[in-house]
């Protein structure tokens, strides 16, 4: 543009600013925004909201709070964006409170919210676990004359389920339907999840069967959800139907498929079947599905064959140690149990507490006070000499 004469204006400064602000690269947008002040462009107020949310994004909002402080200095008059992208941005760096007593003092001063703004501190409250604060906002918001949309409900619904307390979900996903809102697969997944949590296989499989009757396209969740359904409520050869039909769809399977079909074989008894599947598929990096099967190996009293892939895997965590220390002491291996909790501790894993507690307690009852005492004395040298 400087080669051809032409002069950058301030939708040109936007631009590059906005593009900045997508990658994180706040250097850029602050030489961006001091070049367009010294070429005597006065920064609008879509350049305020940009530099504010690259600062949110960047979780400085202490800087995102100067910025905003900085239009009203400048005598700029805030959009509905800009107390959106403030709110939006105090919530998402965990200052909730903060978001909220700044949308009271606002609507005090005048300001409207919309549907968004709303939304935006419901997302907030739920994700901070104040589902009580939200279902009050959500009540507000349909005071104030505004209609939630499937965002609000879905978002609220979540939170119950997340919270466990299902059957506030479930009522929120009645009054959605009685209030004739439309539904993508998204909303029908997180309530089919939820039931297929509380052992409703039925109802599971009554909204399924809906949310494939309606012309939302199946896309790999609801795939995934509609298998998991089918491998909970032991029908596998249906879980194998959807899966023959989600490849001819295009779809691949991924590794929560493959996790969710082993599971289904192990829950049906089937071990050898979900190892042949496993080295059949070949999922070996898959840690959740071998972290399964080492649990299922344990279950099925195949302890030996669970110890084979735990030294085959490549990755371990915390819960593979867990499952195995645990089913090591309830089959009576102690000594077993000790050396694994020994050795998980050397190499520098965390532990959770419940194993440690599992082993402390066989060695008690077995009559073996000392060895606690001195496994106790190894865990705590161990976990110096890592430190």
């Amino acid at each position: 543009m400087k080669e051809a004469c032409i002069n950058p204006d301030i939708v040109t400064y936007n631009s590059l600013i906005a593009g900045a602000m997508r990658h994180c690269l706040l250097s850029n947008c602050m030489d961006l925004f001091e070049e367009m002040i010294e070429l005597g462009i006065k920064p609008d107020i879509w350049s305020y909201n940009t530099l504010m949310h690259c600062f949110f994004k960047l979780e400085r909002p202490d800087e995102a709070y100067r910025v905003f402080t900085d239009i009203i200095l400048c005598y700029l008059s805030p959009s509905q964006a800009t107390y959106n992208t403030m709110l939006n941005g105090l919530c998402k760096c965990g200052f909730v409170e903060n978001a909220l007593m700044l949308f009271r003092k606002l609507k005090r001063h005048g300001f409207v919210p919309s549907l968004v703004t709303y939304n935006i501190l419901i997302n907030g409250l739920c994700k901070a676990w104040r589902l009580k604060t939200a279902r009050w906002m959500l009540k507000e918001l349909g005071e104030s004359g505004l209609v939630p949309n499937v965002i609000t409900y879905t978002t609220v619904m979540r939170c119950c389920f997340r919270s466990r307390r299902f059957e506030q979900g479930f009522e929120i996903f009645e009054e959605m339907i009685d209030k004739g809102y439309t539904f993508d697969g998204f909303a029908y997944c997180t309530v089919v999840g939820a039931l297929v949590k509380t052992s409703r296989i039925e109802e599971a499989s009554h909204y399924m069967e809906r949310m494939v009757n309606t012309d939302s396209g199946l896309d790999m969740a609801s795939y995934n959800t509609l298998i998991n359904l089918y491998c909970k409520g032991s029908k596998l050869e249906m879980a194998h139907e959807v899966l023959d039909k989600m490849e001819k769809e295009g779809f691949e399977r991924d590794e929560y498929t493959n996790t969710i079909l082993m599971n289904g074989l192990c829950e049906g008894g089937d071990v050898e079947g979900a190892m042949e599947y496993m080295n059949t598929v070949g999922f070996n990096s898959n840690l959740v599905a071998l972290n399964t099967l080492v649990d299922r190996c344990c279950k099925a009293d195949r302890i030996d064959y669970a110890f084979k892939i735990f030294n085959s895997m490549n990755m371990r965590d915390s819960f593979t140690y867990s499952s195995l220390i645990h089913n090591l002491c309830k089959a009576g291996r102690f000594r077993c149990a000790s050396k694994l909790l020994l050795s998980c501790v050397r190499s520098g894993m965390k532990i959770l507490p419940s194993a440690k507690h599992a082993v402390f307690d066989c060695l008690r009852q077995s009559g073996h006070q000392r060895e606690v005492k001195r496994l106790k004395s190894e865990i705590k040298l161990a976990l110096s000499a890592v430190v």
